[in-house]
């Protein structure tokens, strides 16, 4: 873990995730050798994954930080840590992947190259995405095709929650979207329109079978509906 604000933030958005929360920071911290500060975004005080962090090894760790968010929800807990990192590109990693981490240094190469947004993508050659629900697998996979070949976002998955953000565009745009991921698809948009440089690189998302997907469409579907129709404009 870096010790200085070279490397890049995680931010975890987290919802009783006490089972797997320890699991994931050991599997980060030995995936990456780039890695400053892990935030953890919980919306309540008993979360169980607030509860596992403080009777754990990392509960005096001053890089895996607790962050309580001003409103409940998976967008505004990547809110909360947005605007408390620091660091110079960001990172927002979901609470059960443990099969992208070690993507993580070369995500950190493309920044250092000069890309701006680096997007993990299921539907590009070589990535994976498997046990999706039916209907929530529809749904992503028409607005991946139609965005990419009609809206022209530069990625085949732009609705993909993970990915790697420079502080050049954190700073110069203010996240609109207040419900679910909503806002993966609203910094790719701004980030177009500020002429900033997209690039995806293969990932692999494996639906959990433990428990039901978080995926919530109904209420979540305004949000989404709106910066995916804000993207056939340029």
């Amino acid at each position: 873990m870096k010790t200085n604000q070279q490397g890049f933030d995680i931010i975890i958005p987290v919802y009783n995730e006490g089972e797997n929360i320890i699991k994931l920071i050991k599997y980060l911290l030995n995936s990456s050798k780039n890695i400053s500060n892990i935030y953890i975004c919980f919306d309540f005080d008993n979360d169980s994954s607030v509860i596992s962090i403080k009777n754990s090894e990392y509960k005096n760790n001053k890089n895996i930080i607790l962050l309580k968010n001003h409103h409940s929800g998976p967008c505004e807990a990547v809110k909360t840590g947005f605007y408390n990192s620091k660091s110079k590109v960001v990172v927002m990693y979901p609470a059960d992947d443990f099969h992208n981490g070690l993507l993580l240094d070369k995500m950190y190469e493309y920044f250092l190259n000069g890309y701006d947004v680096i997007c993990p993508s299921r539907f590009m050659k070589g990535g994976i995405m498997k046990n999706c629900p039916l209907l929530k697998s529809i749904l992503v996979r028409i607005a991946s095709f139609t965005l990419y070949y009609f809206a022209r976002i530069k990625t085949k998955d732009p609705t993909n929650g993970f990915r790697m953000f420079s502080r050049k565009l954190l700073n110069n745009v203010s996240i609109k979207s207040n419900e679910g991921f909503a806002y993966s698809i609203e910094l790719l948009v701004k980030a177009r329109h500020l002429n900033l440089n997209i690039i995806e690189v293969p990932s692999i998302w494996i639906e959990r079978e433990d428990r039901k997907s978080s995926f919530k469409i109904i209420k979540w579907s305004k949000s989404y509906i709106k910066w995916y129709l804000l993207a056939f404009f340029r």
